[in-house]
């Protein structure tokens, strides 16, 4: 079992992480996983589809994996713009590889400590 970190909607058209949450949630025994493309959704937008913020993936997952996330979840697509789902806030597969690299050095570092 693993519980996830996904985001609260304050009322002006984002979702927000709260990162204190994690270690708080770890309290509980389980894994957190932190998703991050579903945290950086813009739900009830006017045009009547859901937004999103891509170009803060990275900023969401390394901020995530520094305060101890014991996983990510991040939605990919060749090409988001044609996704049938969600895809205002999924990053481009092929920026993927590198965003794991990234990742993975910054948990090398944060598990030193």
């Amino acid at each position: 079992m693993a519980v996830t970190e996904r985001g609260v909607t304050f009322g002006y058209g984002d979702l927000v992480v709260d990162y204190r949450g994690i270690p708080v949630m770890q309290e509980n025994g389980c894994p957190v996983i932190l998703d991050v493309t579903h945290s950086l959704q813009q739900p009830n937008q006017a045009a009547g589809v859901t937004g999103g913020r891509p170009e803060l993936i990275e900023t969401i997952a390394r901020a995530g994996v520094a305060v101890g996330a014991d996983g990510i979840f991040i939605e990919t697509h060749q090409n988001p713009n044609i996704a049938k789902s969600d895809g205002a806030n999924m990053l481009i597969l092929d920026r993927l590889p590198e965003l794991l690299r990234h990742l993975t050095h910054i948990r090398m570092v944060v598990t030193k400590f």
